[in-house]
């Protein structure tokens, strides 16, 4: 299992917390430090769209300026801004370990994940 995100992300902080407290062993991939896998990022926008991908109610997009708000406009352009602002990026991202992804973290979801 591999959690993708930022370390200092609440949200983040607060899946990996629940997946150690539930005994789940993962990798995580800080996105500061190691880049977005550009093939991963692919694989997230199919999944779920680059509408949900791209955190547009977060500080990192709206610190952009408007050309590059309005530059974002299919799954092209937001992999180009993901690799360039990777903040921008929705997280955390789980990919479990039969291959499925999960974007963002609830309680409720985590527990589905493990149960199947």
């Amino acid at each position: 299992m591999i959690v993708y995100g930022i370390p200092n992300c609440d949200t983040v902080k607060r899946a990996r917390t629940w997946l150690t407290e539930h005994g789940q062993a993962f990798d995580f991939h800080d996105f500061k430090k190691a880049g977005v896998p550009p093939a991963e990022a692919s694989s997230w926008l199919a999944e779920f769209g680059w509408e949900k991908v791209v955190n547009r109610s977060g500080t990192t997009w709206r610190k952009l300026d408007d050309a590059a708000r309005a530059g974002v406009v299919d799954s092209p352009s937001a992999a180009a801004l993901m690799q360039a602002q990777p903040s921008v990026i929705k997280r955390p991202i789980v990919r479990w370990v039969d291959g499925s992804l999960t974007l963002g973290f609830s309680a409720d979801a985590f527990s589905e994940k493990l149960q199947a």
